[in-house]
């Protein structure tokens, strides 16, 4: 059943009074119908002897296939309390017991979670939702969701767990519907989801392969056609861990990924969201491998952003942390494209940008590598730095400007001196072309009052 036909379903009343709750929620697309049997109360799995177990275990299990409709609270109370002491007992027992996860019981567990779990997301109820602004859509039937995804956890994290039988039932395509489901609005569903994918990665070698592939997609999929996805943080944070244990040498699959994927993430508009995440990812492949530097910076530089002061600030705290892990001879590839990027940031006039690429020089090792290099860096920075120095706007600004400028002294007086010296002399230059401009115009200014003037006297001559 569609979610539009849900809506539908809810009375006006009932719609104008959701509107008025702070926390706004919503259904799944699949409800209870109220013509469903209602839910007994089952012996406690404990109350019975342990041959029985087996059996009351999978009743249980299909009785919590029956799902519950949230969005009226009144409605079904009786079936909703049953079914939450239920997982809760569920739950319980799978983490205490011992040999309880016997081969007949993984289908039906995967039944209950797939029945519980895979719905069709409805459409946003605010097209114009923004995550840092707006408060999420949260769940309404959360109250059962989250114990079912409490119990799948202790379901894939029970020391009885057998990768081999549970293979049988966690195939490509359960695991294509849990990922759909990273597009959830509730932050607490999207966080379950990070902890279930990543132990099934870690439990099932051979789906590995398949879940990075159909991220890949995702990511994709949200960079170049719908640039929505709730969930890119937190497959991020997924990935994360993944990169970390990459073997050496890298495949040249997961260098793709950094290039094809990781970086395009830097260009949409909603960065902010999963920027710490992303930049985390690019690190570590960094870790893995030096020679990705040239390829990550080069990238960067690509992706800069040219109108958005909040972006550029998150690029450049990625970039320092990018230094942080560079070795010198990799620093060496990059140093005059990314200098003169550093060089437009501390010339912006949006002072965040200038603090952000002055503080470079606070960073001890980026320091290093800067006086390693001075011969290079300080003829690309000298003349932005000069010229704030005597016009910037800010005074924070100015006097970070001074301290750059003192150490660039400090590290080589010479080259300093030549420097200021070469500026001055520029300077000299360019107001001396100025001056002749201005005489220029002044002249064809003149010129043109005298032509006007002749002609004037000329048509008055002819009357």
């Amino acid at each position: 059943m569609s979610s539009g036909t849900f809506v539908d379903r809810i009375d006006p009343f009932a719609k104008r009074s959701l509107k008025k709750k702070p926390k706004k929620s919503q259904g799944s697309s699949r409800y209870r119908n109220s013509a469903d049997v209602e839910l007994q109360v089952l012996p406690m799995l404990k109350d019975v002897p342990t041959s029985e177990q087996e059996d009351l275990f999978i009743r249980k299990l299909r009785q919590c296939c029956v799902g519950f409709d949230f969005m009226d609270p009144v409605a079904d109370l009786k079936g909703k309390e049953i079914k939450r002491a239920t997982l809760n007992e569920l739950v319980d027992y799978i983490t205490a017991g011992r040999g309880v996860l016997t081969e007949p019981v993984y289908p039906e567990v995967i039944k209950m979670i797939s029945v519980n779990l895979f719905r069709t997301l409805p459409p946003s109820e605010n097209p114009d939702f923004d995550p840092e602004e707006d408060d999420p859509t949260l769940e309404a039937s959360w109250p059962h969701l989250q114990l079912v995804y409490e119990f799948f956890l202790r379901f894939l994290e029970c020391s009885d767990f057998q990768p081999t039988v549970g293979k049988r039932v966690i195939d490509q395509k359960f695991v294509l519907q849990l990922l759909e489901l990273f597009d959830s609005e509730d932050p607490r569903e999207r966080d379950f989801l990070k902890t279930v994918l990543h132990r099934i990665y870690g439990k099932f070698l051979g789906l590995r392969a398949f879940i990075r592939k159909q991220i890949n997609n995702i990511f994709l999929r949200f960079i170049y056609e719908t640039e929505h996805f709730n969930g890119v943080g937190e497959l991020l944070e997924i990935l994360g861990s993944i990169i970390n244990g990459f073997a050496l040498p890298l495949k040249s699959e997961h260098k793709q990924f950094l290039v094809k994927v990781l970086l395009p993430l830097h260009k949409v508009k909603c960065l902010s969201l999963y920027h710490a995440q992303l930049a985390y990812c690019v690190v570590q492949f960094l870790e893995k491998d030096a020679t990705l530097t040239e390829p990550v910076v080069k990238g960067l530089l690509k992706f800069w952003p040219k109108t958005c002061s909040q972006k550029e600030v998150m690029f450049l705290g990625e970039i320092e942390e990018i230094l942080d892990v560079s070795e010198p001879s990799q620093f060496r590839k990059i140093q005059e494209p990314l200098f003169r990027q550093i060089s437009r940031c501390v010339s912006s006039p949006h002072f965040q940008v200038a603090e952000r690429a002055l503080y470079f020089w606070n960073n001890e090792y980026i320091m290093s590598l800067i006086e390693e290099n001075n011969q290079v860096i300080m003829p690309i920075m000298f003349p932005a730095l000069y010229r704030i120095s005597k016009e910037h706007w800010n005074q924070t600004i100015v006097a970070l400007v001074y301290n750059v400028l003192k150490t660039f002294m400090e590290m080589n007086s010479q080259l300093f001196d030549e420097l200021t010296a070469s500026y001055k002399a520029e300077r000299q230059r360019e107001k001396k072309r100025e001056k002749e401009r201005d005489e220029l115009w002044k002249k064809l200014s003149e010129l043109e009052m005298s032509h006007k003037s002749k002609m004037e006297n000329k048509k008055q001559y002819s009357k």
